[in-house]
């Protein structure tokens, strides 16, 4: 097993590189009954220019290829990144690298080229509550929604917390053992600082050799597996700080947005109040002059503006505040 862990990966993918807890694992989620680990063929791709691109297991069983990811946070996009491992994947099978040939299956001629069936499973294990299981599809990701996507993909989400799709736990062991291992870390680093992750790490490993819950393999990668944990403890942190400045920021935004409308709002009210105040003055003024034939001063007052005012104030409409 490789100790290299430059890419976003975990103790999950770590234990799935086994064949026969991978096919332990398989057997849980379709109901079948496989007894040969050396049915199960493990895919390995290089993933191209990104180390980012890899999954955590992909392996082949009776034609069979299944895509297993695990993710510790929510991630709507996994049918999105599920077509991309797919893609990868199907890409080196088609070109045979791994079989060292220089021709690959030919996708272009009359001889229909077959490909093992796709499954696409997520088994989410983050403190945030989920449904126990839920499926998505890559048409929601799209822009223009259809009822009849040309491309789809479905990816079902399973919720491995406690509690949660117990036959599929009750039915592969070594499963419900890394809940445990993954629950212990969470109990001895609760409220601990950042810096002393490695050893609640450390001491979460030693709980479960002690108890015989995924013994040899966390004796024989202890240095991976502790390796793994940060890396994924530190790149869960820092979604949750980038989460969290982005929850700022629009706040942020929406606090001067709102006042710039408010005040928008205000100083338009503003105008248009004074505007009915101002014109409901004038016309009182006009009925007034009318009212007692002063015309001369009707006229004069249209004209010139300070005359106009100094008749509001001796009729008494236009207080002080307003003539200012």
């Amino acid at each position: 097993m490789s100790g290299n862990r430059e890419y976003k990966s975990d103790v999950f993918g770590m234990l799935m590189q086994d064949k026969e807890r991978a096919l332990q694992l398989y057997n849980a989620m379709n109901g079948s009954s496989y007894d040969n680990p050396e049915d199960v063929e493990i895919v390995i791709h290089d993933g191209g220019i990104s180390l980012s691109v890899r999954n955590d297991a992909s392996f082949i069983v009776d034609a069979r290829l299944s895509i297993y990811e695990h993710q510790s946070t929510v991630c709507p996009n996994m049918p999105v990144r599920s077509l991309i491992y797919f893609s990868v994947i199907l890409s080196d099978m088609l070109s045979d690298k791994k079989r060292g040939t220089k021709s690959g299956k030919n996708i272009y001629g009359r001889r229909l080229v077959k490909i093992p069936t796709p499954h696409f499973v997520v088994f989410y294990n983050g403190e945030e509550e989920q449904p126990e299981v839920q499926e998505l599809k890559l048409s929601d990701a799209f822009e223009k929604p259809t009822n009849e996507p040309n491309l789809e993909l479905k990816c079902k989400v399973y919720n491995i917390n406690d509690g949660k799709n117990k036959a599929i736990m009750e039915s592969c062991g070594w499963l419900n053992d890394y809940m445990t291992f993954v629950n212990k870390v969470r109990e001895y680093h609760a409220d601990g600082a950042f810096d002393d992750l490695a050893i609640d790490i450390e001491k979460a490993i030693d709980y479960c050799i002690d108890n015989d819950i995924l013994k040899e393999f966390l004796k024989t990668y202890r240095s991976e597996v502790t390796k793994s944990m940060q890396l994924n403890y530190e790149f869960d942190r820092q979604l949750e700080l980038e989460r969290a400045d982005a929850i700022e920021e629009g706040l942020e935004q929406g606090i001067k947005q709102g006042l710039e409308q408010g005040l928008e709002q205000g100083l338009e009210q503003g105008l248009e109040q004074g505007l009915e105040q101002g014109i409901e003055l004038i016309n009182q003024l006009n009925q007034i002059l009318l009212s007692e034939g002063k015309y001369d001063e009707l006229q004069k007052a249209s004209k010139d503006k300070e005359y106009q005012k100094k008749l509001l104030a001796e009729y008494g409409l236009l207080n002080e505040k307003q003539g200012e």
